[in-house]
């Protein structure tokens, strides 16, 4: 709200917006607000708390509808719903049309630099559609005329990524140097042999954890599972780890 000057004429849109556990902070400070969230029962308790939300799944369509009504947003947010969208150019191109001419797109998503980096390949998994690099959001942007103008590293999911973007003709907010910074660091990711590396190191991974489950086993001792993540689910059946290997989990 302070960088971007946000106040009781502006409009927020928040998509995948939950049950409007951010947006409230927004309303609190007198902005108006939009969630967006296809779960219809979630919709509802957002609802039910005074945050109005629309239960669609965001698309073109729907951006055009809300614009229609005159609901063209100062603000866009989606933190967690970029990786989650099977019609990604469709969705990029609602967030063009949904937006003022001077407004500001801010989405965050994993990091595929700090996902191969830090082979966090329990990330990869059926709701996630997409991995992103700074580099191939940018493109994915530039194709529906919108400028990536600042990123931000962050800490959550093993490593994440916020950016902040304009239509292009806004040229009142430049490019921060932080976004060449950060696109120098991932031309690594350009090469194909980063990949068969990180694949390599994935499948060493493997075998390093069913050698360390089974002298375990063999010792005579038992092993349980806390908690239930879908990363988990990924490193399970990735590793062939069952009952076998695995008591019970909590």
């Amino acid at each position: 709200t302070d960088r971007f000057d946000l106040d009781c004429d502006d409009q927020v849109v928040e998509i995948a917006s939950n049950d409007g556990c951010l947006l409230k902070y927004f309303q609190e400070k007198g902005i108006p607000v939009l969630g967006i969230e296809p779960a219809k029962n979630i919709a509802q308790v957002a609802e039910a708390a005074g945050i109005p939300t629309l239960p669609e799944f965001f698309n073109s369509q729907v951006a055009l509808e809300l614009t229609a009504k005159g609901k063209q947003a100062d603000l866009i947010l989606g933190n967690n719903v970029l990786a989650h969208v099977p019609g990604l150019n469709d969705f990029v191109s609602g967030l063009k049309i949904l937006l003022k001419p001077d407004g500001v797109i801010t989405m965050e998503f994993p990091s595929l630099l700090h996902l191969m980096e830090e082979n966090q390949f329990d990330t990869i998994y059926h709701e996630h559609f997409s991995y992103f690099s700074c580099l191939t959001a940018e493109k994915v942007f530039a194709r529906h005329g919108l400028c990536l103008f600042d990123v931000e590293e962050l800490e959550t999911h093993g490593g994440s990524l916020r950016i902040y973007v304009r239509h292009e003709e806004d040229s009142e907010k430049s490019v921060s140097k932080r976004v060449s910074l950060l696109k120098h660091q991932e031309e690594k990711l350009n090469k194909l042999g980063a990949y068969e590396h990180f694949s390599g190191q994935v499948k060493e991974t493997k075998h390093r954890l069913v050698e360390f489950l089974t002298e375990i086993k063999q010792s005579g001792k038992s092993i349980s599972g806390y908690g239930a993540p879908a990363k988990g689910n990924t490193l399970l059946n990735y590793c062939g780890i069952g009952s076998d290997f695995i008591n019970y989990t909590v």
